[in-house]
């Protein structure tokens, strides 16, 4: 595991010589600077990790501690089984990895609820997440939560950034710089503003808009390219929106078709408007297709622009459209297999029951994933005309017909 790391660490530092390098003639040629944007959104990552949710009190088990802890033998006599249901508890003798009791042996409860979706069973050599209750040194009960899951998900997450800015440069650190910031904006701003009963619409395309121009303005820099890509990014979240509203209420769709949100009001917030967070969590999960689409045909005009400055803006434009409809042919069905990936246990449950599909459509789940994609896919076919008419406009620059 050690010779793993180091290797990381070495391609890490390899990577960064490259970036830094590259990304200083990169500054100092293009027309807004890489560095700059760099810097600044390097700061409003610091920023956003310093700023509280306000809910950081409202953790569970806030009395208890947390820790790791290795499975070393199991008792499985208390487990009920009836078919496919589990019920009863597991008891586990177990070893603390970490925390106030590391290197203690002790025993751990995992309650079985008989769901299939949040039950575990654990075996010898596991390593569980664990909420330990005690007075002082003294353990008084031992919770197994769920497998410990952090250190594999840590190193996903470094292999992922490792790999985007060794093949991609400047460019992958930018990349990830702009994932970091969507985590974070969405964690830190887009959740408690809905939570604290804000306007989720509102609030919704406001930080869709956000996102949008600091994650453009990683890929341009401050230049025409970021006018013309966010104003057709922008438009089609908009028209992606209204759709949302609109077909939400002509097809009768409750918010509490998300998962896990009757959880949500059950949790003493029974005063959030579900139907207006699923209308705005639309035009949120469209806003990445739409944007990348816009990038897509605003650089291809500039590279048309560019390798042939004598072109007309009727030209470019057109040059745009050609690129823009055959983006749309491709984006529209990533959005279709994206939501539809999502609901594939029901639809082979409607499937194997031999649910008719005029059943099947009028479905309130599958009427909710058709809002998602329909609405979605009339915000890509908007911006891709206006994405390309704007960018011939104005990257062609003031001289021509």
């Amino acid at each position: 595991m050690k010779k793993i790391w180091n290797k990381i660490l070495d391609a890490v530092v390899v990577a960064a010589k490259r970036f830094f390098v590259g990304s200083l003639k990169e500054g100092l040629k293009s027309e807004g600077g890489a560095l700059p944007i760099l810097g600044v959104s390097l700061i409003i990552t610091g920023i956003l990790f310093l700023v509280p949710t306000g809910y950081e009190g409202a953790v569970q088990f806030k009395d208890a501690e947390k820790c790791r802890a290795k499975i070393e033998s199991v008792d499985n006599s208390r487990i009920i089984d009836t078919g496919l249901i589990r019920t009863g508890q597991q008891v586990c003798e177990i070893k603390f990895l970490s925390g106030k009791f590391k290197g203690k042996t002790a025993e751990g409860w995992n309650l079985l609820s008989g769901s299939l979706a949040q039950d575990k069973i654990f075996y010898p050599g596991d390593v569980a997440q664990v909420i330990v209750h005690h007075n002082e040194n003294e353990i008084i009960s031992a919770n197994l939560i769920d497998y410990y899951r952090l250190h594999g998900e840590l190193i996903l997450a470094v292999a992922f950034a490792v790999f985007l800015i060794i093949f991609a440069g400047g460019t992958g650190l930018r990349s990830v710089l702009s994932f970091v910031i969507t985590i974070l904006v969405l964690w830190k701003i887009l959740v408690p503003l809905y939570l604290k009963g804000f306007n989720p619409i509102f609030v919704g395309l406001v930080v869709v808009a956000i996102l949008t121009f600091c994650i453009l303005a990683l890929v341009y820099g401050f230049d025409k390219r970021l006018f013309s890509s966010f104003c057709g990014s922008m438009l089609g979240i908009f028209f992606a929106a209204v759709l949302s509203v609109v077909c939400t209420k002509a097809f009768h769709i409750h918010g509490a078709v998300m998962a896990n949100s009757e959880a949500l009001l059950y949790s003493g917030y029974q005063y959030l408007n579900l139907t207006q967070i699923f209308m705005a969590s639309v035009c949120v999960g469209a806003s990445g297709s739409v944007m990348d689409l816009s990038v897509d045909i605003t650089s291809a005009v500039n590279e048309v622009v560019k390798n042939c400055p004598t072109i007309s803006r009727r030209n470019a434009i057109k040059s745009g459209m050609a690129v823009a409809r055959a983006a749309m042919g491709t984006m529209t069905t990533t959005l279709l297999l994206a939501y539809s990936g999502t609901c594939i246990a029901l639809l082979m449950t409607f499937m194997a029951q031999g649910t008719p599909l005029y059943n099947i459509l009028n479905n309130n789940i599958v009427a909710s994933e058709i809002i998602n994609t329909v609405a979605g896919s009339f915000g890509l076919a908007s911006t891709a005309p206006f994405t390309a008419l704007v960018s011939g406009m104005v990257l062609r620059g003031k001289n021509s017909n």
